[in-house]
Order: structure tokens, then C-alpha cells, then sequence
């Protein structure tokens, strides 16, 4: 192998098949000789779906079993990309390089009318005017999902605490669209120790993972070009 072995986390209603897989991200960095961990996270793909929020209390160890012993590097998107900043705010040791997406101002801000949007759509009842919320019910009927677990999961959340990122002494690029709502990520880069931020043009939030633009800007990162 060229480089270390690259981990993989999806967002909410996602999995590593379909986000990583479908979008040729395990192709493009087995080209580049790098292995790849494609983690489900807990409520996902073929993880362990709980129906009740105390179900959720190992979620991040769920993660961290996936792990080499040896440093990796590790993209996430959205739910997977702070997933990433927590665990590597408590064991940096962890990661050679981060790559985070889909993550900006919404890690900063809690906005409880978008979450009790997020719910609502996964749990199979979307407001049929707010496109976003079409889509997060969309991804939630997919036959891997679990809306059920998906609610238990979104119960289990709490605010991420951004004093963490003070710790998360790793390498990091930031990637977000500028139509995605959790545009604009100036204060998560400010917040990062050793970070710099790509911005997607015209990018929305569900569009990120299959960006050229975001696919050539991790590989890039992480020195993770198939040629």
C-alpha cells in the first residue's frame, strides 16, 4: 500500500455503499493503492440498528472498532464528518489526515425547527413543500434503512460540543458547498488547530459526496491520487 488505510463515514440515512461506493470513492483510492474501511454507522447499512436511543451509547466505539492499530486517514460526510472531529478530539493519535464535509455553521448553530425537520422526514412524514426534507424521507425508504432506528438514533444526539475541536490536533480539510446549510464553515476552520476549507460551487448538501470537485480535493489532501 502507498499510503495509510482510509476510513470511510457516511451521513444520516446513508451508508458506505451508497455514499462512498456508488460515487466510486472505494474504486478511485484502491487505484491510488490505499485500503479503505467503509464503516456503517450504528442505525445503518448493515450495523446494528437499535430502536430505542440508549441503544446509541457506543456509536463513536462502533466506529473506532473499524480501526487499524496504525494511524489512518479518514473522510466523513455530514453525521460521519463530526462523528470523525469527536473521536479525533479525544484519541488524535488515531488519524494521519482528516477530511470533513458537509459540516460548517450547523455544528455552531442548533437549529431545533431543521432537526424536527430531519425527524420528521426520516420518519416517513417530510413536509411535501420543503425539498429537503423530500430528500432525507427519500434516503430513509431505501431497503437498508430503518426509520424506526433512524428516529432512536436522532433521540440519542446531543449538541456537539465545539470546545472539542480545540483538541483535534490533525490535519483537516474542510469541505462544504455554498448552497449546503451548513455553508458557511469559516468558524469550524478557525476552531481547527491545522485546517484549511474548500468551498463547492453551486454544491448543495446531498450533492457533496458525488462532486468532482470535492473527490479531487480530498484525494489531493491526502496525497491519494489513482494517477
Amino acid at each position: 500500500m502507498s499510503g495509510p488505510a482510509v476510513a470511510l463515514l457516511h451521513g444520516l440515512a446513508g451508508s458506505a455503499r451508497r455514499t462512498w461506493g456508488d460515487n466510486a470513492w472505494f474504486d478511485l483510492l484502491a487505484d491510488a493503492d490505499r485500503e479503505t474501511i467503509g464503516v456503517d454507522l450504528m442505525g445503518h447499512g448493515t450495523a446494528p440498528k437499535p430502536h430505542y436511543p440508549e441503544g446509541y451509547a457506543d456509536f463513536e466505539q462502533h466506529v473506532i472498532d473499524h480501526f487499524p492499530n496504525e494511524p489512518i486517514d479518514a473522510i466523513g460526510f455530514s453525521l460521519g464528518a463530526y462523528t470523525l472531529l469527536s473521536i479525533a478530539s479525544k484519541t488524535p493519535e488515531q488519524f494521519h489526515r482528516l477530511v470533513v464535509s458537509g459540516v460548517g455553521k450547523n455544528l455552531f448553530e442548533r437549529d431545533e425547527d431543521h432537526s424536527r425537520m430531519i425527524l420528521h422526514a426520516v420518519t416517513g412524514e417530510p413536509d411535501p413543500e420543503n425539498p429537503e426534507a423530500l430528500h432525507f424521507s427519500t434516503l430513509a425508504d431505501d431497503p437498508e434503512a430503518d426509520r424506526e432506528a433512524l428516529a432512536a438514533l436522532l433521540a440519542s444526539r446531543t449538541a456537539f460540543n465545539t470546545d472539542c475541536l480545540a483538541d483535534v490536533a490533525v490535519p483537516t480539510l474542510v469541505v462544504v458547498g455554498d448552497k449546503d446549510f451548513a455553508y458557511p464553515a469559516d468558524q469550524l476552520v478557525d476552531a481547527l488547530p491545522d485546517a484549511r476549507l474548500v468551498v463547492l460551487r453551486g454544491v448543495d448538501h446531498f450533492a457533496t459526496p458525488k462532486s468532482f470537485d470535492f473527490i479531487d480535493a480530498a484525494l489531493d489532501f491526502l496525497d491519494a491520487r489513482p494517477f
